[in-house]
C-alpha cells in the first residue's frame, strides 16, 4: 500500500493559549508548562522510526519539533504551509475583546462559517485547502515511512477533519491539546485517522527518570 504514517503535533502551551488570546500568525513562544510538554514529548517520541520532521516556522511550533529533533536524531525542515490560520485583525485580541469590539464578526467566527475571514486573515475554506496540500505533499515524499509535523490548533483541526468527513461548519467535539500526539495515515486517497489526543507522555508519572 502507498501510505505514509503521520504523527501530528500542536506546539506546547503558550502564555497566549492561557488567556485565549488569539494568535494566528503572531510569533509567541511557548511558556515555562509549554517547554516542559515539549520535554517529556521529545521523550516519548524518542524512539519512533522517524524519516523526517516538518514544522511551522512560527517559534512556538519550530522549538517544540527541535526539541523532537534532538531526541530522535532527525533533520528538522521548516515549512510556511504548516502555519497557523491568519486571524488579520483578530490577532492579539482575547475571546472577550472580540465579543466586545466585532459582535458581528466574532458571531461568524463561532458558528464556523466557512467562507468568512477576518479582515486580513484566512477563511476556514482557504486554510483547508492549504493544509491538505502542503500535508499530502510532504506525506507524499516519504511513502512507507513515517513523519512528523509540528503546527498548530487550526492545523489540527483541519487534519481530524480530512481523517474524519467532518464539514468545517461540524461543531468540534474532539480535543486539540498542546504536546498531545495525533497519528494519521496518508494515502493518495487521502487522510484516515489512527490515533488522537493521546497524552499519557504528560501525566505526572509518565516517563521520570527511572521509566524513561
Amino acid at each position: 500500500m502507498h501510505a505514509t504514517r503521520i504523527i501530528a503535533i500542536r506546539h506546547g502551551e503558550t502564555a497566549w493559549n492561557v488567556d485565549t488570546r488569539i494568535q494566528g500568525q503572531l510569533d509567541i513562544e511557548l511558556n515555562a508548562k509549554g517547554r516542559w510538554q515539549v520535554h517529556r514529548l521529545a521523550k516519548a517520541l524518542a524512539r519512533e522510526p522517524i524519516s523526517a520532521i516538518y514544522s511551522s516556522h512560527l517559534r512556538r511550533a519550530h522549538d517544540t519539533a527541535r526539541a523532537i529533533s534532538s531526541a530522535t536524531g532527525r533533520t528538522l525542515q521548516t515549512h510556511a504551509g504548516l502555519r497557523e490560520r491568519g486571524f488579520g485583525v483578530f490577532e492579539g485580541k482575547t475571546f472577550a475583546e472580540l465579543e466586545a469590539v466585532w459582535p458581528e464578526q466574532a458571531l461568524r467566527w463561532r458558528k464556523r462559517d466557512p467562507l468568512w475571514a477576518p479582515e486580513g486573515g484566512e477563511s476556514l475554506t482557504d486554510l483547508r485547502e492549504r493544509i491538505t496540500r502542503t500535508a499530502s505533499e510532504l506525506a507524499a515524499r516519504h511513502v512507507g515511512e513515517q513523519i512528523v509535523l509540528v503546527a498548530h490548533g487550526g492545523v489540527m483541526d483541519v487534519l481530524y477533519r480530512a481523517a474524519t468527513g467532518q464539514e468545517l461548519q461540524a461543531p468540534r467535539t474532539w480535543d486539540l491539546g498542546n504536546a498531545a500526539i495525533n497519528r494519521l495515515l496518508w494515502t493518495p486517497g487521502g487522510f484516515t485517522l489512527v490515533g488522537w489526543s493521546d497524552t499519557r507522555h504528560l501525566d505526572d508519572d509518565a516517563l521520570d527518570e527511572t521509566s524513561a
